[in-house]
């Protein structure tokens, strides 16, 4: 049996479905655009989301409002593993995809077809596995070093909340989570994109189940590092079924076709890099700056806010960040208007399903005012809270367009990332010490509207036209 990476074969090919359940799924596939990588990273993302709405519950029950201000803070501290990770994994994804374009995987592991393509798929992997482990060692002395300070600087006095084993555990699960993502993007980049999706759901699974456990048991500060365990410990399940294959990729002798990072990777990575990092500042700056200047509970409020919003989001943006490798075929293969069509496509089931979500969390979240129900208060209110929405759609957007122009193995999204970044920060730690959360969530949402949007929608037309023009 060989798995092959050509185009698969169409609809037309096969035998039609019998029975009007089956032609009406097969209806809702084409116009929904479903496929089995979307169908299991929107379940997988439903999950998140729905068991989201578990776990806030869980945390307003069981954590004070204090402790709910470090919960999230762990959070938005554990993202600063981007210094480390610097966008390597999504490199790692395109550089898969584009040499297994030339590759045939058979069912024992083994792989055949271009010798130079094997070559640099072996090399794409033994790289990144160096990098990693290294990486993953330093992450955790960073995080228990970094966390350890700022919240040791910024502890309150009264009702003192016991936050240094949960963090020491929470630092230790995340370089675990972090040496075996990038396994997975290669994964993804090798055309397993299905199946990656289904160990996500896995994962999304059991740590919903693992935090869910530590909130019951009142343990709940330990439940991000369940979370980060839980995943790490499926995922090296899951790697295990798939060793033959990545084993004979890491024993594979390196050859001359080898891929040659400095030259071939770096000048695209290093944007890539300094694009994830100020990431960091645009998406993750809110909660330690409001733990720091107005206290751990109005962190809480935003931290449980964004997440409510992060989960709309992580469901929306399944029909574009399914696409990834797929695009990267393509644009190997130079089938523009295949890439086009598949792109434009997920765009608008993308939006409308972030627009249907965004709506749903408003009237969600006026609900409860309405009823002047307590969990409000552990929310924004519904006015902040639709400016946050605004701002997600609009980061899903953006999302698509520099996905798309980094398929291509370029990254042209640096300025406006540098540009948004420092906009942002800017805004954030100025509008946190002197304003409050309503000059931060203001302040977001402009720079969206103003620089984000216009500036990566000018980037986006601009180079897909001159890259496609030959």
């Amino acid at each position: 049996m060989l798995i092959t990476f050509a185009n698969a074969p169409q609809q037309s090919n096969r035998n039609p479905p019998k029975g009007w359940i089956a032609r009406l799924l097969l209806w809702i596939k084409s116009k929904v655009g479903l496929d089995r990588a979307i169908a299991f990273t929107v379940l997988a993302r439903t999950w998140t989301a729905a068991a989201g709405l578990v776990t806030v519950g869980l945390i307003a029950r069981f954590l004070s409002q204090k402790e709910q201000g470090y919960y999230y803070t762990f959070g938005s501290l554990i993202a600063l593993q981007i210094v480390f990770e610097l966008g390597f994994s999504f490199v790692i994804l395109q550089m898969a995809s584009h040499e297994r374009a030339h590759l045939v995987l058979h069912k024992n592991g083994s792989v055949s077809g271009d010798s130079t393509a094997h070559a640099r798929l072996a090399s794409v992997l033994q790289k990144s596995v160096r990098w990693y482990s290294a990486a993953a060692i330093f992450l955790a002395i960073f995080l228990l070093a970094a966390g350890s300070y700022f919240f040791s600087a910024h502890q309150q006095s009264g009702n003192e909340v016991h936050w240094r084993l949960s963090w020491i555990a929470a630092a230790i699960s995340a370089s675990l989570t972090f040496q075996l993502d990038p396994v997975l993007s290669f994964m993804e980049g090798c055309g397993f994109v299905a199946n990656v999706a289904r160990l996500r759901l896995v994962q999304a699974i059991a740590g919903s189940t693992l935090a869910w456990a530590s909130l019951l048991l009142r343990h709940g500060l330990l439940a991000p590092a369940m979370v980060m365990s839980g995943n790490a410990t499926v995922a090296a399940l899951w790697l295990w079924r798939y060793r033959r294959f990545l084993i004979g990729l890491l024993r594979h002798a390196p050859t001359v076709s080898r891929i040659h990072w400095m030259r071939e990777v770096w000048p695209f990575q290093w944007r890539i890099a300094i694009s994830w990092l100020c990431g960091y500042f645009i998406y993750q700056l809110f909660n330690p700056v409001l733990f720091a200047y107005r206290g751990p509970v109005v962190a809480g409020q935003m931290g449980m806010s964004l997440s409510l919003i992060n989960a709309m989001k992580s469901i929306s943006m399944s029909w574009i960040s399914t696409k990834s490798a797929p695009f990267g075929s393509f644009i190997a293969r130079k089938e523009y208007a295949l890439l086009d069509s598949a792109f434009f496509r997920a765009l608008v089931q993308s939006l409308l399903v972030c627009l249907a979500g965004a709506s749903f969390i408003y009237a969600g979240s006026l609900f409860l005012n309405w009823r002047h129900i307590a969990f409000a208060h552990r929310l924004l209110s519904p006015n902040l809270l639709g400016l946050l929405l605004l701002v997600a759609v609009i980061d899903t957007a953006v999302f698509a367009q520099a996905l798309y122009l980094r398929a291509h193995k370029r990254e042209k999204f640096l300025r406006i990332s540098i540009l948004n970044a420092v906009l942002m920060a800017a805004s954030t730690l100025i509008c946190g010490k002197y304003v409050g959360v309503n000059g931060i969530v203001i302040g977001a949402l402009a720079i969206g509207v103003l620089s984000g949007l216009p500036l990566g929608t000018y980037t986006f037309l601009k180079y897909r036209r001159v890259w496609h023009a030959y």
